[in-house]
This record gives C-alpha cells, sequence and structure tokens, in this order.
C-alpha cells in the first residue's frame, strides 16, 4: 500500500487543500459578523472601481456565476451592495459598492490586519517567492485543462 510520502503530488494537493480550509477558517472568524469571505472578496473587488457585472465577478474571483448571484444577493439585502440595470445593457445587471459596504470592507480590513501581519511575521518573503513559480505554472496548467 503506497503512503502519502511516496506520493509528493498527493501529499502537495492533501496539504494545498487543509492549507486553504484552513486560511479560510482563521481569516472567516476575523470578518465582521455576518460577513463571509466570498462576501468580502466582493466587497474588495468593488471597491477597486465602479461596479462591475455579477459575471465579470464571477470570473475575476474564480466562482460560478449562480455563485456569485448568491453571494450577491446577500450582500443587497444586507445593504452593502446595490444591484441596477446596466446603463449600455439593459438585459445585464450592474453591482456597486454602497456606502455601507464601503465601511464593512474597511472594517474587515482593519479585522484581517494583525492576522496577516502574524503570517508575515511566521515566514520569511523569500519562502513565499520560492513557492511562488511552481504554483503559478500549476494553476495555469489546471486554468489550460479545464
Amino acid at each position: 500500500m503506497a503512503r502519502l510520502k511516496d506520493r509528493p503530488d498527493v501529499e502537495f494537493f492533501a496539504c494545498l487543500t487543509a492549507i486553504a480550509r484552513l486560511a479560510d477558517q482563521r481569516l472567516e472568524r476575523a470578518t465582521p459578523e455576518g460577513l463571509s469571505l466570498a462576501g468580502l472578496g466582493v466587497l474588495g473587488r468593488l471597491a477597486l472601481g465602479d461596479g462591475a457585472t455579477p459575471l465579470a465577478l464571477s470570473r475575476a474571483l474564480g466562482v460560478s456565476k449562480a455563485a456569485m448571484t448568491h453571494t450577491v444577493q446577500r450582500l443587497e439585502s444586507r445593504g452593502l451592495v446595490a444591484v441596477s440595470e446596466d446603463p449600455v445593457d439593459g438585459r445585464r445587471k450592474q453591482v456597486r459598492l454602497t456606502s455601507a459596504g464601503l465601511a464593512a470592507q474597511r472594517a474587515a480590513q482593519v479585522a484581517l490586519r494583525p492576522r496577516l501581519e502574524a503570517l508575515r511575521a511566521a515566514f520569511e518573503p523569500v519562502a513565499f517567492e520560492g513557492a511562488l513559480p511552481f504554483l503559478r505554472r500549476l494553476r495555469a496548467w489546471l486554468e489550460a485543462d479545464g
């Protein structure tokens, strides 16, 4: 029977899955009450510009359009985003950040800062820099395979 250490590719993905889950859990605990990481991602993306369509948001954040629709609806019900018809194409929707959404996004940044600073203090930048080339190649390969 093969052991994990005998299959570095399998162990790599097991570690990657565990790291993603643990990072999400830690970050989720630090976000303001009722704001999911998915919602925080949308607020962060919208804070960069002047709105976006749900499809553009789903592509930018790497989630399905259905998942994005659900996230946007939750954010809208909390008054954090406003959804309206696209002025150029009435068939599309435009999602914009509200002042409450911007405040929530900023509060989340403040709440997350200590966790991110602790991460940076625990690992040298060179460790992250060394891992990035492989991770970028793997991501590109997976995206091309899809």
